[in-house]
């Protein structure tokens, strides 16, 4: 309040520099073979992504609830990598080092827009799972439509303002020293710690929208399945909750490869080199958009059986014609 108070009351001319310099992977070896890399995880993620969309849409059996996440999700991921990884390419592989200042900010909110809404849509999915194994008489009543849409829109408006809310407070900033970001994009938290005034109230900020955004979603995720777990203890079969947790596993699998490295980065903070900890960062952004598709085809039996039924279609379709 202070800051804001003094901001407030005051002529405050703020010093913004014409454009950042991105330098994250500047200085490492090898890189352009990793450039490959991540264009081949880019292409997967889009191919993948667009498929899961894609026989969704088209299919009318997959209209339950729940897969108006899973169709989030794939567009979430879709959004996020299109945003994400050309750019990257774009800025070290043609050495476009050299970012204006509000396309830097842009660049920003929409990564960081997708990664929230990564998280928060792993909520709604493990809302759809409580309840499924639960309360599995009240599930349609208590999973609509309706409401699962709601969800995500929440979600939406949510991770949209906290990406405002940064941003906004990044304009109160002024930059008269340095303009180089160590990252491998505008990365809020390097491009803070450049300004010449006092960023402490963006450092609280971020620090809370940290914990809104990506703890207590995880949180919420593992209360869940502790509840699943007690739910399934008390089943009558081994079998009956082998076939619940069977339900499950992609859910799970999309937490794992969400979290996991995004968690093993942040605990080793200073302990790891930061060109080591700017490529695990990377792989983190996008890995989990590549892998969440083929999780779901193949660990979701709806997903493969109307995959299946639409190639057969388009097969039997092609055989008419000629």
């Amino acid at each position: 309040m202070d800051f804001l108070s003094s901001v407030a009351g005051k002529n405050i001319t703020f010093v913004r520099p014409a454009y950042f310099i991105i330098s994250g992977f500047i200085g490492i070896p090898n890189m352009k073979y990793y450039y490959v890399f991540l264009f081949l995880l880019y292409i997967m993620s889009v191919l993948g992504n667009t498929a899961v969309m894609v026989v969704i849409y088209l299919d009318l059996n997959l209209r339950a609830p729940k897969y108006i996440a899973v169709f989030n999700l794939a567009f979430v991921d879709l959004l996020g990598s299109s945003a994400l990884v050309p750019k990257v390419i774009d800025i070290f592989l043609f050495h476009h080092y050299q970012i204006p200042y509000s396309d830097c900010l842009i660049f920003l909110f929409f990564c960081y827009t997708c990664l929230s809404m990564q998280a928060l849509n792993l909520v709604a999915l493990a809302y759809d799972r409580l309840v499924a194994i639960i309360y599995p008489l009240h599930y349609q009543m208590k999973v609509t439509h309706r409401f699962m849409f709601s969800l995500i829109v929440t979600f939406w408006f949510i991770a949209i303002i906290a990406m405002l809310i940064l941003i906004g407070l990044l304009t109160r900033l002024s930059f008269c020293k340095s303009v180089v970001i160590n990252s491998y994009f505008c990365d809020h938290g390097q491009i803070f710690r450049l300004a010449c005034n006092d960023y402490t109230f963006n450092k609280i900020v971020a620090k809370f929208l940290t914990v809104l955004i990506l703890y207590v979603p995880l949180l919420i995720i593992l209360c869940s399945y502790i509840c699943i777990g007690k739910a399934l203890a008390k089943a009558a079969t081994g079998q009956e909750r082998m076939k619940a947790f069977k339900t499950c596993t992609a859910h799970l699998s999309l937490v794992a490869v969400y979290f996991i490295p995004i968690l093993i980065t942040f605990s080793m903070g200073e302990k790891i080199h930061p060109n080591d900890r700017i490529i695990n960062l990377s792989l983190t952004s996008v890995f989990p958009p590549m892998l969440n598709p083929i999780i779901y085809v193949l660990q979701t039996q709806e997903i493969k059986v109307s995959m299946k039924r639409i190639l057969k279609d388009r097969r039997q379709s092609k055989i008419l014609l000629k």
